[in-house]
Formats: structure tokens, C-alpha cells, sequence
């Protein structure tokens, strides 16, 4: 006895039917298809939300004010992870401590709201422009001064190398600020362009609290051609811990001058990508 070839004939022995209704085992299978690749989008969008949320978010450098390190229009990625183990010499986003940036101007349209769709799963880096992009110099209890007889700034009596900054020199600003607790003290790369604590001095002498920290810069991702690895560079590598316990943030803890006026090309000091305005 010959075994049927399964599914070239029809029961009845016949060729299979050529027209008419697909059979419903093929409609069946199509419905799971759809059905699978809803199931996979829906995963895939709440695994970039958590991934946004608890691990790595995107930002956009939109100024030059952390120039040569991060270049205008860099995409760049910020490790939630290590918020609470901030360094000396990491490039951090953190959010505008207040009178930092500009206000920022809503967009709005249906591709403003598209946008903050895609920004908040995490599809697109952000960009509203209420964050900025620094370097940490000073760490809580830490004594930062402006300058030595060559020019340089100088973290608890070690005058800084810092091969990495833009030309124009790091004494735009004169200070002298102990650095208070849970807070840090932060500068451009790009000094002569850079609005960041040295123009703030007047208010808890320009520090940036750790709560308003979002995290370090891991790399810049985008464009390729700008792909890099951040970490702190060997400048803050003989500087030694800080002496005594940092004052009360309630407290100044300085002898800094009033805050100066800000550079008169400052660049535009926000990251968009919540908002990376680097400033």
C-alpha cells in the first residue's frame, strides 16, 4: 500500500481546490503572525523604556562648549547605573540647577508630539534642553582654585594638566571655593566658551548638586566617525582625597567673588536630549 502524499490531494482523492476562500488553517497562521509581531513590538518597546529608564539614556550635544571632547551635534550615551559614583575628570549630564539655561521654547505640531513619543521610549536621544554637559573638577570637600602662576586650575594644592581643553587658556575666571556637601563643581572643556560654574559663583559658589546628576558619558556613539570611549582622563590621577569634612550645602564655605557675566560666546548651554543644552 502506497502512504499518501499528505496535503496534494483532497480527501476525496482529488486535486486540491484552486479558488474560493483560503483554507483556515492558513488564515489561522496568519492571524498568529500579526498577532506575534504586535507581541514583539510591544516587548521591544518596554525593554527601551527600561533601558531608558533604570540603564543608558541618549542625549544631543547641541554647543560647542565641551569642545574638543564632545563636538556640536555628537550623540552621546549617559550611564544611569553609576549616578552615585561620580569621579573627578567624568564628563556628567545633569539637570539645569536653576538660571543655568535659558527658558526653553516648546515646540508643538503633531511632529512635536511624535518626537516626545519616540524620546521617552527611547528611539530618538534627548532633547528638550533643560540638561547640560560638564566636566566634574571638584568633588564635595574638595578645594578648587583658579589658578597657579601658569595658568592652571588647582584641586586640593595639585595644579592640573589638562591635555584635553579647547585653546584659549582656563583663567577666564578667578575663584577660590571649597566645595559643599553632595555637591560638585564643574567647567567646560572649552573654557573660553563655557557658562558653567565659574559664572554662577554666587550661589553655593556655582556647585551643581549629585541629586541633579543624571550620570557620566559612557561614549559618543554618533557620528561614527566621532565614536569614542569617555573616562576620567589621568590630570585628576595625583589629587589627593579631600582634607576634613566638606561644609554644609547651606553654607558658601568660600571666598569666591560675585559671579562674573557670562561668556559672550557661550555656545548655547543646554544638551537637548533633556534638553543636553551643553553648555
Amino acid at each position: 500500500m502506497r502512504s499518501a502524499d499528505v496535503g496534494t490531494e483532497s480527501e476525496g482523492g482529488g486535486p486540491p481546490p484552486t479558488g474560493g476562500a483560503a483554507p483556515k488553517s492558513i488564515r489561522a497562521k496568519k492571524g498568529s503572525a500579526w498577532w506575534d509581531t504586535v507581541v514583539v513590538l510591544v516587548v521591544a518597546l518596554l525593554l527601551s523604556v527600561l533601558v531608558r529608564t533604570f540603564l543608558v539614556q541618549a542625549f544631543w550635544v547641541p554647543s560647542g562648549s565641551m569642545l574638543p571632547t564632545l563636538q556640536i551635534n555628537d550623540r552621546i550615551l549617559v550611564s544611569k547605573l553609576t549616578g552615585a559614583d561620580i569621579k573627578r575628570g567624568d564628563v556628567v549630564v545633569f539637570a539645569d540647577p536653576g538660571g543655568w539655561l535659558p527658558p526653553a521654547t516648546p515646540d508643538s505640531g503633531p511632529s512635536a508630539a511624535l518626537r516626545s513619543v519616540l524620546t521617552w521610549v527611547g528611539l530618538l536621544p534627548t532633547d528638550a534642553g533643560d540638561d547640560l554637559v560638564k566636566r566634574v573638577v571638584g568633588l564635595p570637600g574638595d578645594h578648587v582654585v583658579c589658578c597657579d602662576v601658569q595658568g592652571r586650575i588647582q584641586v586640593n594644592g595639585v595644579s592640573l594638566d589638562e591635555p584635553y581643553l579647547a585653546p584659549g587658556g582656563t583663567d577666564q575666571v578667578r575663584f577660590n571655593v571649597l566645595v559643599p556637601a553632595g555637591r560638585i563643581f564643574v567647567l567646560g572643556d572649552n573654557r573660553a566658551r563655557s557658562e558653567d560654574s565659574r559664572y554662577h559663583l554666587d550661589v553655593m559658589n556655582g556647585t551643581v548638586p549629585l541629586a541633579d546628576v543624571v550620570g557620566p558619558v559612557m561614549a559618543v556613539v554618533w557620528p561614527v566617525s566621532d565614536w569614542n570611549r569617555l573616562s576620567p582622563p589621568a590630570a585628576f590621577a595625583t589629587v589627593p582625597a579631600a582634607t576634613g569634612s566638606p561644609p554644609a550645602s547651606s553654607s558658601s564655605g568660600s571666598s569666591a567673588p560675585s559671579a562674573p557675566s557670562a561668556p559672550a560666546s557661550s555656545g548655547g548651554t543646554g544638551l537637548p536630549g533633556t534638553g543636553v543644552g551643553a553648555g
